[in-house]
């Protein structure tokens, strides 16, 4: 129930205030303790349940705000309240100074900065003896007055209870608050959270700031109402306490820093007869609570108690989508100019450049590490070119922060979503729709609120773009299809001008993929200029006005669908040449057989048979199947990747399978592995079912994958990382194995004790293939080996290759390089949609139509997408 922690903070002052007057001068004392401890975790909450940032030096806020306090009162002769007003005020210059290099980590490294800032002030307060008073501290700190009343110990406390309210309502209103949404937007993804015009800087300056206020606060407070502060007054383990209170009582929630002081406070004076075992006694229970309730308690409570939602679709009511994109603006361009940029040497961007009008759908396509997605985060602010343009309107916003660009109106969405997950479909929305603009501080704290339009805006986007489902549902719950329509949306909410999409239909079904084509065309009816990457051709060719053709960080080609279908370099780019290997010496030329495709089942076995095209190794059986694929089905939560893939290698067989990016190839590769489970099917190696074993245990059964990107570990030697290949092997002899391996690559030996991370990519690729090797694999799996490598070190990783398959190992490749592919295997597999459209030898598949229509799509296709205007 949304009213019950207004409801928990208006009960339980009036509670403890009926309680004050029965207290006698102990429980006063524990009671404003408490409440102090439940301000300060207030103050954290901001930090850890808003901003997703941890902090365990709050106590060096508590002391600043005690010792300011203290100084101005007790040396100063300053009244109280001047003097706590300054205290608080002094702990937020602090955490504003704090938050420049807390800025700059995250995680555990956050965390040691913070808890260093927490013994700088211990320290500091110890050695500035003649302001502080050094070990001694400072004495006889006078209490509030008011009026000519000096506050006893029941005023204190009730004090304390009006401040710790207070706290707590402006915890609430800041949680609903435009600059609340924007904390927790970040907390959730920082990348979407820029990508919307947020500045990461400013928010978590702002909530470190907010923190230490309230946490100098209460050191004033503390300071008169125990009369007496030193630096033992603040040790390490009071940060501890802190980060328990929110922790246990519940982060991001409005009561649970109340609760976790209860619990934390209380907690050990109700346990007190327990005498020195006391302490176990608490220990042992803040477990259990940490255990049974990780939400805490508050969390939990609020789960137990909540009412069953009450599900609220997006209607589209009055509101305009297309009025709203259009804003009254005249149509503008995106020109790109010359853009360039590079990563340790190499050219990831090359003098690309392009325009995308409004009203138009223009694509990027290209292979696997052509700088689609690269060009993308030029575009979007992410990267800082090395030189070249980016033109909006006539601003050039090349090498500006992401912010900066996205409220410039380059809108932005991820090939794997980037939702807020613990926000509702329609914050995600209202943190999108205020671009950024999040207003004053004071306005969020203590103004009026008026964002009815925006709920209105938020449900009309959300049905444009055609979600159906609840808008008050955790966006992480959502199905796959229903979170890109939302992250679409929400790009649409910062009304954007050009609005870019990387793989918006990854794991969508064919229906799903033609509802997203018409959305993209009815957004660029609105005068949107939309920039696709894409790697369903079918959906490219069906909705673009323009495609331009990246391939090695280059522009090969730019026109409409139909040219750039057939342009020859767009052919090369996809498919490769198959001239730069020769094939060695012995290998038997001409066609074989080929195996026919059972729906569901593979290719019929041919028992008793050599390997196409070979002649099987000398000493080795021909014939066997060493991995047998049958009706595999693969999903990421969604409508499934693979849909019934079977195929079969035999030993001594050299197999790849091709098909377009996002056809499923890497996700086969992971799924045989173990690295991913399968919902269907069996993947049986020399006959046995290992679909539901461990990655692990398959690769100790002989099935190698060498994995897409090489995945090396960088910071091993050369030697070690060929060593762990074997790690399973029971007759493993670690110098034998890695000279072998090292005659095998000579390139590797004089790196031998170098840092793998140090190599180049052909280097890696090679270390990685001779770590599979030592493994003495049944069968080598390759994914993606000629992944971001130069053509000459493509041809020399080929020809090693084609020396494994003469040698006789069984080998299954998966390369975007498809020519090169064939030149080196004996059958090959077309994939397209999670499905094997075409099966045969190599020579069959070269000439195959369906290779090329895997690849690059039929035009006029694209599903139900709506063909270009």
């Amino acid at each position: 129930m949304k009213a019950a922690p207004a409801v928990g903070v208006a009960a339980a002052p009036a509670l403890t205030v009926l309680a004050i007057f029965f207290a006698d001068g102990y429980q006063l004392y524990v009671v404003a303790l408490l409440g102090l401890t439940a301000v300060v975790g207030v103050g954290l909450n901001v930090i850890l349940g808003l901003t997703g940032q941890i902090s365990l030096g709050h106590v060096g806020f508590y002391a600043i705000g005690a010792y300011v306090a203290s100084i101005l009162t007790v040396t100063h002769g300053w009244s109280f309240w001047p003097a706590f007003v300054l205290a608080g005020a002094a702990a937020g210059a602090a955490g504003v100074l704090l938050a420049i290099p807390a800025l700059r980590v995250t995680g555990p490294y956050l965390a040691m900065v913070t808890i260093a800032f927490g013994f700088v002030v211990e320290q500091g307060a110890a050695e500035w003896k003649e302001v502080t008073g050094g070990w001694n501290g400072i004495m006889n700190i006078p209490t509030p007055a008011a009026f000519g009343y000096a506050f006893d110990e029941r005023a204190i406390a009730l004090f304390v209870v009006a401040f710790t309210t207070a706290a707590l309502v402006l915890f609430a209103r800041l949680k609903a608050s435009p600059w609340g949404l924007a904390m927790r937007a970040v907390r959730d993804s920082e990348i979407a959270g820029q990508s919307l015009g947020l500045d990461l800087v400013r928010i978590r300056t702002m909530a470190f700031a907010l923190s230490a206020v309230l946490a100098g606060l209460a050191g004033a407070v503390f300071a008169s109402m125990t009369n007496f502060i030193s630096p033992e007054s603040f040790p390490f383990f009071q940060s501890i306490l802190f980060l328990l209170v929110v922790m246990i009582g519940g982060s991001g929630t409005v009561l649970g820093p109340l609760f976790g002081a209860v619990v934390v406070v209380l907690l050990p004076e109700l346990l007190s007869f327990l005498a020195e075992y006391r302490l176990l006694f608490v220990g042992a229970l803040l477990l259990a609570v940490l255990w049974l309730a990780p939400e805490g308690v508050a969390g939990a409570i609020g789960r137990f108690t909540a009412g069953p939602p009450q599900a609220r679709a997006a209607r589209s009511g009055r509101f305009d989508a297309a009025a709203f994109l259009a804003g009254g603006r005249s149509g503008e361009a995106l020109h790109v100019e010359d853009l360039r940029i590079a990563f340790g040497g190499v050219q990831a961007v090359t003098g690309v450049g392009l325009t995308a009008r409004a009203g138009e759908v223009t694509s990027i396509i290209g292979p696997n590490g052509a700088g689609k997605t690269t060009l993308l985060n030029l575009m979007g602010g992410f990267y800082r070119p090395d030189s070249g343009r980016i033109l909006l309107g006539g601003r050039d916003l090349a090498g500006r922060p992401s912010h900066v660009v996205a409220r410039a109106g380059i809108g932005r969405t991820y090939q794997t979503t980037q939702l807020f997950p613990r926000m509702s479909v329609s914050e995600n929305l209202l943190v999108a729709l205020r671009g950024g603009r999040l207003g004053s501080i004071g306005s969020a704290l203590f103004g009026r609120r008026r964002d009815e339009g925006l709920h209105e805006a938020a449900e009309g986007l959300l049905a444009f773009a055609g979600y159906e489902g609840a808008v008050d549902r955790p966006a992480g719950a959502l199905p796959h299809v229903d979170k890109r329509l939302v992250e679409i949306a929400r790009a649409l909410a910062t009304r954007p001008r050009v609005l870019m999409l990387d793989e918006p239909t990854a794991g969508l079904s064919r229906a799903d993929t033609g509802r997203v084509g018409a959305l993209l065309r009815r957004i660029a009816a609105a005068g949107v200029a939309v920039i696709l990457v894409e790697h369903d051709m079918n959906l490219v060719m069906g909705v673009s006005d323009h495609v331009v053709v990246l391939d090695a960080g280059r522009a090969i080609a730019d026109g409409v669908p139909a040219e750039v279908r057939t342009d020859p370099a767009v052919l090369k780019a996809y498919l490769g040449e198959g001239e730069g290997v020769a094939r060695p010496a012995g290998r038997p030329a001409g066609p074989s057989p080929r195996a026919a495709i059972h729906a569901g089942e593979g290719v019929a076995r041919r028992e008793g048979r050599p390997a196409a095209g070979r002649r099987p190794p000398a000493g080795r059986p021909g014939g066997g199947d060493v991995l047998a694929v049958r009706g595999l089905a693969v999903g990421y939560g969604a409508a499934p990747v693979l849909h019934g893939i079977g195929f079969t290698v035999r030993e001594g067989e050299f197999v790849t399978v091709l098909g377009a990016n996002g056809a499923g190839k890497s996700t086969l590769m992971r799924a045989i592995s173990g690295l991913h489970r399968p919902i269907g099917g069996e993947v049986l190696l020399m006959g046995r079912d290992v679909a539901a074993f461990s990655a692990h245990r398959i690769a100790g059964d002989g099935l190698i994958l060498v994995p897409e990107g090489r995945q090396v570990f960088p910071e091993l030697s050369v030697e070690d990382n060929i060593a762990l290949g074997g790690f399973a092997r029971p007759d493993f002899e670690a110098g034998s194995e890695v000279e072998r391996m090292l005659d095998r690559f000579p390139a590797l030996r004089a790196r031998r004790g170098g840092r793998a991370g140090l190599l180049s990519g052909g280097e890696q690729q090679m270390l990685a293939i001779a770590r599979g090797l030592v493994a003495k694999p049944k069968i080598l799996m390759l994914d993606e080996p000629s992944l971001g490598l130069a053509p000459a070190l493509v041809n020399d990783l080929y020809t090693v290759l084609a020396e494994l398959r003469d040698e006789g190992i069984t080998i299954l490749l998966v390369d975007q390089m498809a020519a090169l592919a064939l030149s080196v295997a004996d059958r090959g597999y077309v994939i397209e949609s999670g499905r094997v459209v075409h099966e045969g030898t190599a020579e069959e598949i070269r000439g195959e139509p369906a290779l090329e229509r895997a690849y690059l799509g039929g035009f006029g296709g694209g599903g139900d997408a709506a063909a270009p205007g």
